[in-house]
């Protein structure tokens, strides 16, 4: 007998607590309030800078911060990775939250989270 165990899809709750359990440093906003459609998006930061987004009211895709040189591959294996909401493809990509697989999301998020944090932690001597 053979067992299949289901993926199951990100949960907007989970992930945001995700987000918050990668460092004591990260800090969660939703800038956007101002523009027209964007008043739902709740933004994570490290150092001062995003790491991870995604809309509160459509829940989607989420948007990761990724090394260049992978994106490629990733996007030819991986069938939940799509092009990122309103940044730039060459340095983001998007999770679709619904054909992700859960373990691949949380490591491309903390990814991007260890992207920025040592992009803008200061180098101590």
């Amino acid at each position: 007998m053979m067992i299949i165990f289901a993926t199951m899809k990100l949960n907007v709750e989970e992930l945001r607590y995700y987000c918050l359990s990668l460092g004591e440093d990260v800090i969660e906003k939703m800038p956007f309030g101002k523009f027209n459609g964007a008043s739902e998006v709740l933004v994570f930061y490290v150092c001062g800078h995003m790491f991870c987004y995604y809309d509160l009211a459509h829940f989607k895709v989420v948007t990761v911060k990724c090394q260049p040189e992978r994106i490629n591959e990733l996007q030819a294996s991986e069938q939940g990775i799509t092009a990122p909401y309103n940044m730039s493809p060459r340095h983001w990509v998007g999770l679709d939250v619904e054909l992700i697989d859960n373990n691949m999301a949380k490591e491309l998020i903390r990814n991007s989270y260890n992207i920025v944090k040592s992009k803008y932690t200061k180098k101590r001597p």
